[in-house]
């Protein structure tokens, strides 16, 4: 049986399993996910690097 993900959530084990490699600092967080937050007509995925507190946002519009 299969379980359904929405697209969104597939999109965010894209992110996961890509290098989580912070920009600013150059941490590699091998343990870390990305966050999904939306309003509506945006997604937005964020991963925020636990050493320097860093965000990387990438952003969906929808519409």
């Amino acid at each position: 049986m299969s379980t359904y993900r929405s697209p969104f959530e597939r999109l965010r084990e894209k992110f996961d399993e890509s290098e989580m490699r912070c920009p600013a600092c150059g941490y590699v967080d091998t343990d870390g996910s990305w966050r999904v937050t939306t309003t509506g007509d945006r997604v937005r995925y964020q991963f925020i690097c636990p050493t320097c507190d860093a965000v990387e946002t990438r952003e969906l519009r929808l519409g």
